[in-house]
């Protein structure tokens, strides 16, 4: 199956093969940039390494405390530059499956970025379940896969596998690497898309002959890395050409619903848990407007499940009463959730009062979600508000009232 690599050890881990440079246990972070940022057009500071060195260097960069994976022949280059780090942390499953599911664990408790390192051929395959659970949760999940020499591509050679093709349904972006060149601008282009809008996973194929060249030449500046954004302007669904007011308008419409519902249910997912603030912003918004909480299984944890608003979690293995108040419910504000069919059942009868209550203009189903295609995917919104939840729940709470329900 697959070939002997270098001793790893789960706790300790790599490291280069020649000395870091020097600065390169700098982290980013908002208050201090990289060095060498915008300073010039050209870096030349990766000249003489390796692509095993420069992948160690970014991961630095990056700030990555630990790294999961499994050692095999064609990442070797790889390993070998990073097997005595003093920087981070490499475990070592007894399967590469389990190192993803490892990877993801850390995501969802860190908030950062899980980091997955494996071989070519069954290393790689064996990581489709992890990367396929990342997308289907909103899993921040970066994956490198070692490949064979560019040279051997397309000529069934040992442990060959086209894991870029094998993996394109359950990712957001898979890329084979090509030019040593390339390789931190496809590393800072990685970790952007894991964490940008809604969380996802990512995969960068790693030829061997590829992490195992030296860079000769200096090359551009990639862009800095940037941590979790917002989506570029949060509006609501109308088109209209001035964005800020359409979103004004609809974040005031919400609060006149909320304000005038009689029964209104708040039903929390898993965005809210992803958003910095979300959960935060959902007790002041519930407490505020005085309105219970239900959460799906993704969601919980998003609200205090001892607050007396909280419904605990609704759906098919949920609580009888949670269930029954969406069904009552006049008003349904759907927070970072994308009605599962386990939460629904059968969409003909989900939510029947609400639906009513919008036939008459005084409820219905609000969908706050940052992807604009989750919006009316399995239900239709009567009112639909995109971004981060988190930041459209505080633009919302100064239009809310208190109400006795």
């Amino acid at each position: 199956m697959q070939e002997s690599a270098h001793a790893a050890t789960p706790g300790a881990a790599s490291g280069a093969a020649q000395p870091a440079k020097a600065g390169s246990a700098q982290r980013w972070s908002p208050a201090q940039p990289l060095a060498q940022r915008g300073e010039k057009e050209y870096d030349d500071s990766f000249v003489g390494m390796t692509g095993g060195e420069i992948f160690h260097e970014m991961m630095l960069r990056h700030g990555v405390e630990k790294v999961f994976g499994y050692p095999g022949g064609a990442i070797l280059p790889v390993f070998d530059a990073i097997h005595n780090s003093s920087y981070f942390d490499f475990i070592l499953p007894r399967h590469e499956q389990g190192a993803g599911h490892m990877a993801e664990a850390y995501a969802r408790v860190t908030g950062k970025p899980g980091v997955v390192l494996v071989t070519s051929g069954p290393g790689a395959t064996n990581i489709i379940t992890p990367l396929q659970d990342a997308l289907s949760d909103g899993v921040p999940l970066i994956v490198f896969s070692g490949q064979v020499p560019t040279a051997a591509i397309g000529t069934d050679a040992f442990q060959e596998a086209d894991i870029v093709g094998i993996s394109r349904a359950c990712k957001k972006l898979n890329v084979m690497l090509k030019d040593i060149a390339e390789l931190t601008s496809l590393i800072n282009e990685a970790f952007e898309i894991a964490m940008y809008g809604r969380r996802c996973p990512v995969l960068v194929d790693l030829p061997k002959d590829v992490t195992g060249g030296v860079l000769s030449r200096a090359i551009p500046n990639a862009r800095p890395f940037l941590p979790s954004r917002p989506m570029p302007e949060s509006i609501g669904r109308s088109g209209a050409h001035d964005p800020a007011r359409v979103h004004r308008d609809t974040l005031e419409r919400v609060a006149e619903l909320c304000n005038g519902a009689a029964r209104p249910v708040i039903y929390a997912g898993h965005g809210v848990l992803t958003s910095p603030n979300g959960w935060r912003m959902l007790r002041e918004f519930a407490d505020k407007a005085n309105i219970p909480v239900t959460t799906t299984l993704m969601g919980l944890g998003a609200f205090d499940e001892l607050d007396p608003k909280s419904l605990h979690m609704l759906g098919m293995h949920g609580s009888v009463y949670a269930n029954l108040a969406i069904q009552s419910a006049d008003l349904v504000l759907a927070l970072g959730a994308r009605f599962d069919d386990r939460v629904t059942g059968n969409l003909r009868y989900f939510a029947p009062a609400a639906k009513q209550a919008a036939l008459e203009g005084r409820g219905g189903i609000v969908h706050f979600d940052i992807l604009p295609k989750n919006i009316n995917k399995t239900v239709n919104a009567d009112v639909a508000v995109e971004g981060d939840v988190g930041e459209n729940i505080a633009a919302l709470l100064p239009h809310v009232e208190h109400r006795e329900r």
